[in-house]
């Protein structure tokens, strides 16, 4: 009885390896590239934007979800004529908390619930936006009084210290 040599299969795995159509080479159409990341003069508040990049030495994408998130807080925790203040002190303050980047998981009503309740909840959120922003701990440290500093000088000593009193 012959027993057929594993030698014989061989040039037949080979062959039908050749016919194989060829592995692709480039990346797959499907992945999207990351967005080009923004100059302050394409921010909702160039000049306040830049300001704040600048004394975190953070890039404007982040300085303009930074900006956002602590007025975010303020808004959360000041009356609403005293936020119309500060609100009026800032170029387009709308912009500027629509920059703040979602947090994963919430549905916008908790995301809400926790800008309304101000307090702890208000700064917790701030936090974990900015850390989404890639913002490090001693940067997150420095952002309020960065920002108070900046609208203080827009606004007057009374604009900055009611965010100041906001974001403490």
């Amino acid at each position: 009885m012959l027993i057929p040599s594993p030698l014989l299969f061989v040039p037949l795995a080979i062959a039908s390896l050749q016919d194989a159509p060829p592995a692709a080479s480039t990346p797959p159409t499907s992945t999207v590239a990351a967005p080009a990341e923004k100059t302050a003069e394409q921010t909702a508040s160039p000049e306040l934007v830049g300001q704040l990049a600048s004394e975190l030495g953070v890039s404007a994408r982040q300085a303009e979800g930074t900006a956002g998130a602590l007025f975010g807080v303020a808004k959360g925790r000041l009356a609403a004529a005293d936020f119309a203040k500060v609100a009026a002190a800032v170029p387009n303050m709308d912009g500027l908390l629509a920059a703040v980047p979602a947090a994963a998981g919430k549905s916008s009503a908790v995301d809400a619930l926790a800008a309304k309740a101000g307090g702890a909840s208000g700064m917790l959120a701030a936090a974990t936006a900015l850390s989404k922003l890639g913002l490090k701990p001693e940067t997150i440290a420095k952002a309020a009084p960065a920002l108070v500093k900046i609208v203080q000088s827009k606004g007057g000593a009374e604009i900055g210290a009611l965010l100041a009193g906001a974001l403490k």
